[in-house]
């Protein structure tokens, strides 16, 4: 679970910044304490002008300080190499997109300089590179891989504030993650740690009055997710709900044309001895026809669309086949419907009057 700051006339989501930073060491050690924690992991970001290597500055506006158990508690812990830094030490990990921002990709044992915000270099040595799969963001919901730096606490983090319970100047940080000794105490740890934070801690005393503090779990993180991938897909849905109405009607104009079009093959066809039901079956396959070449045109475009998105976005391209039979069988469908009536039209002509049609 993440526990954060926001101001109150906002919601704490996926994406949303930290907050304000104070959450003081003391805060950590309560929190500790507490039954059913296992370990609590504090998360601070340093601010940066740039990263050099070799010669070659990039620019990087952060990185994040944090413990060791950042990785082991996280979908981060997946390392392509190396390990984690050790506390107090100028040893920093890189996510894969942060090594391969510069000429020659950084690899461990490779020493970078960090250059804070004030001006101040950090000569730092690379420990770890995490995994392509690492999401290269905090606990809680995936997001973008974006270039990230990891570095502890001691000695690249210090942000200070004075804790009001000990009076002495603590290292205070913006979000703080704790982790539950079992899965199904996960709800009573996160009422234990709200209860906490809200009367008795030191952030609660250094929150300015316009903000609140959130602790959220990871279900409550998928379920926010889920909540806007739901409202996604209603969008979709709706959307293409158009679309197959708008192709129905094409298709059955193009087969209205057709009957038309054919009204004296139709008066010979039935002067030869074609039933209603034989006129009637071969406008619907016609029909049926066209809808089966707009659903796989429709596949192939839509596999295409998804396969630019997701390596604009670098997601991974995930494509249920079942869906492809979903889609062939809606473009028959749609094909039946909106050939019945021209077809109807077609089966119910006058065989007299149709060769008389010029």
């Amino acid at each position: 679970m993440i526990a954060s700051s926001h101001p109150e006339d906002t919601e704490s989501g996926p994406g949303m910044g930290s907050g304000q930073t104070v959450f003081t060491e003391y805060d950590i050690q309560q929190i500790q304490a507490l039954e059913g924690v296992e370990t609590v992991v504090p998360q601070g970001s340093v601010s940066l002008s740039g990263v050099t290597h070799q010669n070659q500055s990039i620019g990087l506006s952060s990185m994040t300080a944090t413990t060791p158990a950042y990785f082991e508690q996280s979908r981060q812990g997946n390392f392509s190499a190396g390990e984690s830094f050790d506390p107090g030490k100028h040893e920093v990990v890189l996510n894969e997109q942060a090594a391969s921002l510069f000429e020659t990709n950084i690899s461990v044992g490779n020493t970078i300089t960090i250059t804070r915000s004030g001006g101040e270099t950090i000569d730092a040595t690379v420990v770890g590179i995490l995994g392509s799969d690492s999401t290269g963001e905090e606990f809680g919901p995936p997001g973008g891989s974006q270039p990230q730096v990891y570095g502890p606490t001691d000695p690249f983090y210090e942000n200070r504030l004075e804790s009001p319970a000990t009076g002495e100047n603590q290292r205070a940080y913006s979000q703080l993650t704790v982790v539950a000794v079992d899965y199904d105490q996960v709800d009573e740890v996160a009422d234990r740690v709200t209860s906490y934070l809200t009367s008795e801690s030191d952030a609660r005393a250094l929150l300015p009055s316009a903000y609140e503090i959130s602790v959220q779990t990871n279900e409550e993180f998928v379920e926010q997710i889920q909540s806007i991938i739901n409202t996604f897909t209603g969008f979709i849905t709706g959307i293409a709900v158009i679309s197959l109405v708008v192709g129905a009607i094409g298709i059955a104009n193009i087969m209205l044309v057709s009957v038309t079009e054919r009204t004296r093959e139709i008066g010979i066809m039935k002067a030869v001895g074609f039933q209603n039901r034989d006129i009637l079956q071969l406008f619907l396959v016609e029909s049926v026809i066209l809808g089966l070449i707009g659903s796989i045109i429709g596949i192939l475009v839509g596999v295409l669309a998804a396969y630019g998105a997701t390596r604009a976005l670098d997601l991974p391209l995930t494509f249920p086949l079942e869906w492809i039979g979903i889609a062939v069988v809606v473009g028959i469908l749609v094909g039946v419907v909106a050939g019945l009536y021209p077809a109807w039209n077609g089966a119910r002509t006058d065989p007299i009057e149709a060769l008389r049609y010029e």
